[in-house]
């Protein structure tokens, strides 16, 4: 402790400067476009708004006791939370959230970022201050270069990345302690911390840091040789250890994820061959969604250094041609298909291309740390050379790629000279002797953080630019309302429910403010619940990265158990009645919910449900379950009435939709006759969901409006509820593309007469279970065998017990959690807990007393050595 202290009190003037400057450097730039705690505009770009915001806010219900942290109801009918964390919430700085409200998490994010940002500075400051014999400040001015790298700043809203950027110095520099100080701690702890905050990223890095344990043993093998079997046990404990996050997250994964990527083609898709230099000027930003190339800019100065480290003669041949080797293989993995996809863990990347180009910057800052090292008075006219050199292949690169490169501008290239000219003179003159080290030093500190904010800006622009900061507003005002109704239907509930907005902030809305629904977007989810319920008319294409709750009928509001819906405008749905109201919003309470548990024949497993046919699956559904056999629905003839700024091409099955106007909307007014007792939809199937684009429906009935984005959103979009035989007119306006192509439009009625006989029947088998944070339990009665269905997605964390004793879970449909009960009276016992859980917590103990003996006998292995390693004697 008196050691750290020591440290602190020597260097807190260089710490202090690499974690302000760049954290100030950014609230800076933040500034400039309006965004500061309380701003108008949030920090929530892209994925931020709907993902990191609400995601963050759950975890903050965790730290409150409100939820499990190894499962959560609210998240699409319920899901694996810890898998969550080690995706989105991993790292040390995530309980900070307790100190903002969940209406304030843009507020909470804005600070993470800076603070994370300032971290990764700080780090790379310690990295650098016990790596390179440099000035002090040259410490700092390298840690600001790599806290603002635009690999950080082009993707600051991407919160759960940055934690990576700071853990990646250190694992480094535990490397180099193990080498050359023989002390695993560093590496051991920093492997640790990496792993358990970002398994994504730390992947990336820990391929990384075994290719630069590779050089250092080429570098030196003779000496390095010594640490393979130190360094294999070091990471290995620290993997071990890991696992108590990584392990139930993997097994996830593997029941969950992605099918691996089909290699396609060899080279990388938009890259060039001057890429490298492009993406080397100041403020450079051209997208973060497809067709993007590397962010590798981590500043102009390491750039000279790096350059100057390869030419300087006082620099070994063998090791400049390593770490030239090393740099191949992150430029080759830029161009070549299966390199790209190894580093991504051979899934491609859903945007935000080229995941691991900060390890292309940390290299060049590396080098450039070491070529600084080099950097004497003597060497003015190499430096000269270098920097003129380089000024000529950017102006070539531009001159002859400038038309390739539409992002690259006439600003930004002058910049970059301009600031090549300015290191050149402070550095010449300071060799000169016409300026002291002190006032170089602290003159290219200046430059350097003037560089950074113009780069940053260009940035963080750029994000604005492709991705928009979103509105504070959007975000804090609804939220009063909305949490106002999801406590009223909680106050009024003792058994678990589920809840719907129809007007939701974004698509995961549910984990914030806390009830269960249907909807989510997230990397991580249960695919087999979701791919089943995209057969039942949900609408979760794909890989099912998204699922979304909107525009399907009363048969599977009944059986997920939504008993309630919030909404801005007037629902007319059978079932449903207005029962509060908060703000511009109203909660509707439905009469026809299904508990979380049905009782139904053992037959119910043989139902037939066709994979491109929800309405049969739905109606086969809700027969099994009630042991009936009746039908639902019916299709009414429609008529065009009216159109506006719209061509009608109808072909076969399909029937196209032609803008006259450009982007003015296109309208069609249909008639339908509706018999009694009827709930009517307009069925809306595109007929290629490729070219929908963003394309929104906007349907107009009875004075009720209501938008759908069409390729996310369900098909059955509702016409309202008829007690009489009705002649409807409605008005669909669409928006979005050009043309738009849907199977042949058709109005669908929902007989709400045998709607209600079947959920009639269903009630009287249902079975009302007691739920907590992490299990569920009932006690049923019955009077012959029947198979329990639940609409708890089925998970192999799950386990259950029927009167105290192990019994065997089923999957539903591959889906659902169902449970054979026996004739009589029984309690079943549901309780999850993660997969791997147990064995990564075993491991996690294990492996870390297992590092605590390993250094204990390495330490005293190494002292030995040193003890009886022969000295020369004085005078020879």
């Amino acid at each position: 402790m008196a050691t750290i202290k020591s440290f602190i009190k020597q260097h807190w003037p260089y710490m202090t400067a690499s974690f302000l400057l760049p954290l100030l450097i950014m609230a800076v730039i933040y500034l400039t476009i309006g965004i500061y705690p309380g701003s108008s505009r949030s920090v929530l770009a892209s994925d931020a708004f709907s993902q990191f915001s609400n995601f963050h806010a759950s975890f903050r219900n965790v730290l409150l006791g409100k939820q499990s942290i190894f499962y959560t109801w609210n998240a699409s009918l319920g899901l694996n939370y810890l898998a969550l964390i080690s995706y989105y919430l991993g790292g040390l700085f995530t309980p900070l959230v307790l100190l903002f409200p969940n209406q304030l998490m843009p507020d909470a994010l804005y600070v993470l970022t800076l603070l994370k940002i300032g971290s990764a500075g700080l780090a790379f400051w310690f990295y650098a201050s016990q790596t390179f014999k440099i000035q002090r400040w040259h410490h700092v001015t390298l840690a600001v270069c790599y806290a603002l790298m635009s690999f950080i700043t082009a993707h600051s809203e991407l919160i759960m990345w940055l934690d990576a950027l700071i853990y990646l110095p250190l694992v480094i520099l535990g490397i180099d302690r193990l080498l050359q100080q023989k002390k695993p701690t560093l590496l051991f702890v920093s492997y640790l911390l990496l792993f358990i905050s970002s398994f994504y990223m730390g992947f990336m890095i820990g391929v990384f840091s075994v290719l630069y344990l590779f050089v250092q043993l080429g570098r030196d093998w003779k000496q390095n040789k010594k640490a393979i079997i130190p360094y294999g046990i070091t990471s290995l404990l620290a993997g071990g250890a890991s696992m108590i996050i990584i392990l139930p997250a993997v097994l996830d994964l593997r029941s969950n994820g992605e099918e691996l990527s089909t290699i396609t083609k060899f080279k990388t898709e938009a890259t060039g061959v001057f890429d490298l230099v492009m993406k080397n000027m100041i403020g450079i930003y051209d997208t973060t969604k497809y067709g993007s190339i590397p962010f590798i800019y981590i500043g102009l100065l390491p750039l000279l250094l790096c350059i100057l480290y390869f030419v300087s003669k006082r620099i070994p041949l063998k090791d400049k041609l390593l770490y030239a080797g090393l740099f191949s293989i992150l430029i080759a993995s830029f161009y070549i298909v299966p390199l790209n996809l190894f580093w991504h863990g051979m899934h491609a990347p859903n945007m935000f291309l080229f995941r691991y180009a900060y390890l292309f910057s940390f290299l060049v800052i590396l080098l450039a740390g070491y070529g600084w090292e080099q950097l004497q008075q003597k060497d003015r006219g190499l430096f000269v050379i270098v920097v003129l050199s380089t000024i000529a292949l950017f102006a070539l690169s531009y001159g002859l790629g400038g038309n390739s490169y539409e992002f690259v501008t006439t600003a930004s290239f002058a910049l970059t000279i301009v600031f090549f000219a300015l290191y050149l003179l402070c550095i010449g003159f300071g060799q000169l002797g016409m300026l002291t080290k002190k006032k170089v030093a602290l003159l290219l500190l200046v430059f350097v953080c003037g560089e950074m904010a113009i780069n940053t800006s260009g940035m963080v622009r750029g994000i604005l630019n492709d991705w928009n900061y979103a509105s504070r507003s959007l975000f804090t005002d609804p939220y009063p309302s909305i949490k106002q109704l999801v406590d009223q239907a909680d106050k009024d509930n003792e058994t678990f429910f589920r809840l719907e907005n129809l007007d939701p902030v974004s698509s995961n809305d549910s984990i914030n403010y806390g009830y269960s629904g249907v909807s989510m977007f997230s990397s991580i989810r249960n695919r087999n619940s979701s791919s089943y319920l995209d057969k039942l008319g949900f609408r979760s294409r794909g890989t099912n990265l998204n699922i979304r709750y909107p525009n399907n009928t009363l048969l599977m509001d009944a059986f997920t158990g939504i008993k309630y819906n919030i909404s801005k405008q007037n629902l007319t749905k059978y079932g449903f009645e207005c029962v509060g109201e908060a703000g511009d919003y109203k909660l509707y309470q439905n009469s026809n919910a299904l508990p979380l548990a049905m009782l139904a024949e053992p037959s119910i497993n043989k139902i037939q449900q066709p994979a491109n046919d929800n309405l049969t699956s739905q109606k086969n559904l809700i027969n099994g379950l009630a042991n009936i056999e009746q039908n639902y629905f019916d299709f009414q003839p429609i008529t065009v009435i009216h159109s506006k700024n719209t061509d009608i091409t109808e072909n076969g099955m399909y029937t196209t939709f032609q803008e006259q106007e450009s982007n003015v909307a296109k309208e069609i007014t249909w008639q339908v006759e509706v018999p009694a007792h009827s709930q009517a939809y307009l069925s809306l199937y595109p007929a290629n969901f490729g070219e929908l684009e963003s394309s929104t429906a906007t349907i107009t009935v009875n004075g009720e409006q209501r938008e759908s984005q069409i390729g996310i959103n369900g098909q059955y979009y509702d016409l309202g509820y008829y007690d009489t035989a009705t002649t409807v007119q409605f008005t669909a306006s669409f928006y979005g593309t050009q043309s738009i192509s849907f199977q042949n439009p058709q109005v669908v009625t929902l007989d709400t007469t045998a709607f209600q006989r079947a959920i009639d029947a269903i009630q009287e088998r249902g079975v009302a279970m007691t739920v907590g944070k992490r299990n569920a339990e009932a006690d049923i009665t019955t009077e012959k065998e029947q198979q329990l269905i639940t609409t708890i997605p089925y998970d192999k964390g799950w386990s259950a017990k029927l009167d105290g004793k192990p019994i065997a879970i089923d999957a539903f449909q591959d889906a659902f959690i169902s449970v054979k009960i026996p004739s009589g009276t029984h309690h079943l016992e549901l309780t999850y807990l993660p997969q791997g859980f147990v064995i990564g917590v075993i491991l996690f103990f294990s492996c870390l007393l297992l590092f605590i003996l390993f250094r204990y006998f390495y330490q005293r292995k190494v002292a030995a050595e040193i003890e009886h390693t022969p000295t020369d004697k004085p005078g020879r």
